[in-house]
């Protein structure tokens, strides 16, 4: 069982010796507080989708996660964003509906255009997979929003370098057979080796953990890894909208090459490139105002 997991390390990186077996949360000086209610919403395409809405006034910002990741794994995005936020879970990721066959980035643009169109959304934040279904929506729907932000986004006219399906794919077979210890090693892979031992960390990668071995993933996100968002990047140059692309140098997975070529085929698009990867974590601060500065523009 997951509360019976000895990893990560507790937060002050001592080993643990001759704990109780009561004592089984993370250490970070108080309890782990619980995830927020989510709803799960009839979609026009058939297929129900995990919401969760914060926020009671306009405007509307909906938030599109990565790859096998979660809302509260991009809720943090939204925590300098003004106005009702909107998350949800794509098919295939949480308590979302996973219909059989083949997914493409269709169906995911689908996914989001539904979850905006029932909440009424102007604005867009979207990450790595997200990013993709977003740009895919844009190209056939180039004013659907009025702002729009790409963080870390993996692909656009090419699919997402080859690590992203190794990574992929030894996720889904350890979240498959269970194997908790090794879900856990890889999920610690999106976080900076500096810092793993801090509570946050510690705090996150067990909600995500739980997260994973509760609701599983789906298997048809496999083939997403090797599928273009867009067929070119031509069909984006009619997005007038204003985009900021976010991206971080050194990352295997996200490299800034996709975010440079997205930046270039968007007309009003800016693009900053943080200078180390892990932006989520060793940038959050910046990266919360510099979201909120971008989005809450009168």
């Amino acid at each position: 069982m997951v509360m019976d997991f000895r990893w990560p390390p507790p937060p002050d990186g001592r080993p643990e010796r001759c704990r109780a077996p009561a004592a089984r949360g993370p250490q970070a000086g108080r309890p782990t507080l619980p995830e927020p209610a989510t709803e799960l919403v009839a979609t026009p395409h058939g297929i129900d989708l995990e919401r969760l809405v914060t926020g009671e006034h306009p405007p509307t910002t909906v938030f599109a996660h990565g790859l096998g990741c979660s809302i509260a794994g991009i809720r943090p995005l939204g925590s300098g964003v003004v106005g009702r936020r909107v998350f949800f879970h794509f098919r295939g990721h949480g308590r979302s509906g996973a219909p059989a066959g083949g997914w493409t980035y269709t169906d995911l643009a689908r996914d989001l255009r539904a979850i905006a169109d029932l909440s009424g959304a102007t604005r867009a934040v979207a990450a790595g997979l997200g990013a993709g279904a977003l740009c895919h929506l844009l190209r056939d729907h180039p004013t659907r929003f009025d702002r729009v932000v790409l963080f870390l986004p993996a692909a656009c006219d090419q699919p997402a370098p080859p690590a992203v399906r190794v990574r992929l794919n030894a996720l889904l077979e350890a979240v498959g057979s269970g194997e908790t210890s090794t879900v856990a090693e890889l999920i610690s892979q999106d976080v900076p080796v500096r810092l793993r031992q801090s509570a946050k960390v510690w705090e996150y990668l067990r909600r995500r953990l739980e997260h994973l071995m509760r609701e599983g993933l789906a298997a048809g996100l496999e083939d997403l890894a090797g599928l273009a968002p867009v067929p070119d990047l031509a069909g984006l140059r009619n997005v007038t909208t204003p985009v900021l692309v976010l991206a971080c140098r050194d990352d295997d997975l996200h490299p800034v090459s996709v975010a440079e070529r997205l930046c270039a085929a968007l007309p009003a698009a800016d693009l900053h490139v943080y200078d180390r990867p892990g932006a989520f974590w060793a940038d959050r601060i910046d990266l919360r105002d510099r979201i909120g500065a971008f989005l809450n523009v009168v």
